[in-house]
Parts: structure tokens; sequence; C-alpha cells
């Protein structure tokens, strides 16, 4: 960072240009509470083992139902709009404010063997006749069926981009540093279910955005971390491997902060006037950001340094590549 650049923000002054903070020195302790996390965040995902979505709160998109979001000219009486929608016999009816008292989400299943078309309709006149003037800023209507196949598609991306961000990483680093990688990847994704998990915020295709990016955030601040722990083992090949992690990570440190930290602010303010469709994703973003240079540092490094790192050849495989002739 030039003095210019620095003149011209001053909050990069308290970033410290040099640390020598010692990280490993506390593995056991990081390596204990990202497991601990890591399986409650299973279990509340998956408790109770109801299909399809188990503990989170699936969405219209995976559920199926009908979604209505309306704006009403006075404060709306939510537990007026959840009586009425429920002498429909709509099942399970949810009803929340979102911006203004005078927003309003409702949701709602549709009953089997009725047309959804005729039962939104019906739902739209008993709102207006117990609401008054309503307009209606939004119609979902998802079938069972088109929601069973999203819900297959959205796990099946998760998957793939979770596969495919491992394969990269073990033909990049190599078994021992792609195994590091590969843990902090699960790491993160799985604590971003638990967040949806412990929350109750919608789960929708918006969240399987919002992961699959967390993927690309979490394995592109991991690489380079270790990328900078591969270097330093080929520079310094006497010094304890502890010791080669903790310099590796305060190498990096500066700029893994202002990195997440600019990722931080715009998505602070997207999380704050992006509405509630982009709120669960803004929110899994800004988790995803801060679990993510976490992993990279206390997750992927610790279970490096439990693995440990054979110098020869890791010194072999960062050999440079001669380009004569």
């Amino acid at each position: 960072m030039s003095k210019s650049e620095s003149r011209w923000w001053p909050l990069i002054k308290l970033l410290p240009s040099k640390t020598n903070f010692r990280f490993m020195r506390f593995a056991k302790v990081y390596g204990a509470v990202s497991l601990i996390a890591t399986i409650a965040a299973v279990v509340l995902t998956l408790y109770p083992l109801t299909p399809p979505c188990g503990g989170l709160n699936c969405g219209v998109d995976f559920r199926g139902g009908t979604l209505l979001e309306l704006t009403t000219k006075t404060p709306a009486d939510l537990s007026k709009i959840r009586e009425t929608l429920g002498a429909h016999q709509l099942g399970d009816v949810q009803v929340q404010a979102f911006g203004s008292p005078m927003d309003v989400m409702v949701r709602f299943e549709t009953p089997e063997g009725q047309n959804p078309a005729v039962v939104v309709e019906g739902a739209k006149k008993a709102l207006i006749g117990v609401l008054g003037p309503v307009e209606f800023k939004r119609t979902e209507v998802v079938g069972p069926k088109v929601s069973g196949e999203l819900f297959r598609n959205g796990v099946l991306a998760l998957a793939l981009g979770i596969g495919m961000m491992m394969t990269y990483i073990w033909f990049r680093f190599g078994l021992t540093f792609g195994v590091g990688a590969a843990a902090a990847l699960l790491h993160d994704v799985l604590l971003t279910f638990g967040l949806f998990a412990v929350t109750g915020m919608e789960f929708s295709l918006n969240t399987v955005a919002a992961i699959l990016t967390i993927i690309g955030y979490s394995v592109n601040d991991t690489v380079v971390v270790l990328d900078r722990v591969r270097e330093n083992l080929r520079k310094y090949k006497r010094m304890p491997l502890s010791d080669v992690i903790d310099l590796s990570i305060n190498e990096t440190l500066s700029r893994t902060a202002i990195t997440g930290v600019t990722g931080l602010m715009a998505l602070g303010v997207l999380a704050a006037f992006g509405g509630e469709s982009l709120f669960g994703f803004s929110i899994a973003m800004i988790f995803g950001i801060v679990v993510g240079t976490y992993s990279s540092f206390f997750v992927a490094a610790v279970v490096l340094l439990w693995l440990g790192v054979k110098r020869g050849e890791d010194a072999e495989v960062l050999k440079p590549v001669d380009a004569r002739p």
C-alpha cells in the first residue's frame, strides 16, 4: 500500500503492515471449536428428518405453495390476515411484515386437488375484503412437482460446486494441502446451513446461489494462505511447521482483512436496502465471508499442521521449471 493511498484512506493505517501473531499456539482450541460447531450445524440442519428440508425453513421454491407480497394503505393487522387466510383452509399460513408496517409477505400452501390460480384469486379477494385497497407487488405459485425438482437441482448444484472445487484443490496442491482446503470448504458450507437452521430464515434458490458464491470466496481465500505456506516451506526449510504457518498467515493477514471488509461493506448496504428478497442472500454472504476468512486461517492451516508436510516432496514440487530448450 503506497503512502498516497494510505493518505486518502486513513483507516488503512489501523492495519499494521507487519504482524507477528502466534496463531498456531491455540491450534487445538480452533480445531475443537470448529468441529463442535460443524457437528451442531449438521444436526440442526437435518433435524427433524422430515422432507424436503429437515430443519431448514424451506421457501416456496422448495416446498411448493404461494407467496404474496402486498402493501396496504395503513399499518397491516398481521393477526387479522392470518385468521382470514386460515379460515380458507390454506394449510400452513405464514405472515410477516418487512420494510415498513404497510409491507407484508404472506405464504401459504395450496390445498391438494385445487386449481392454484383459483386459490390465489380467492385469497386476494379475501384480503381486499378485510384490509381494503391492497397493492399486490409479487405473486409466486410453485407446484409440489416443480418444487421437488428445484430442490434436487439445488442440492445437485451445491454438490457439483463442492466436488469441482475439491478436485481443483487436489490437483493444485496435492493430497495434504488439499485435505486442509477441503476441510475449510466443508466447514464454511455446513456452518452456513446451520445459520439458516438456527435463525429460521427462508432457504430458497437465492440461498443456494449465495452458498455457491461462498464456496468460490472460501477457496480463493484458502488458496492465498496455502500458497504462501508452500512458498515459505521452500524458503525456510529448517523452520518448524507451526512457525512457517504463523509466518504465512501474518504475511497474508492485511490483504485478507482489507478484502473481507470491502465485501462486508457492500453486502451490509445490500442487506439494509435490498429488500426482503435479497436479505437472506446478503446475510448468507456476510456470514460466509466471516467464516471463510476464519477457516482459511484456523481450519485449513490447523489441519495442515496436524497432518504435517514432507519438506523434501514440497521442495521438489516447487522447484522452478527450466524454460530453456
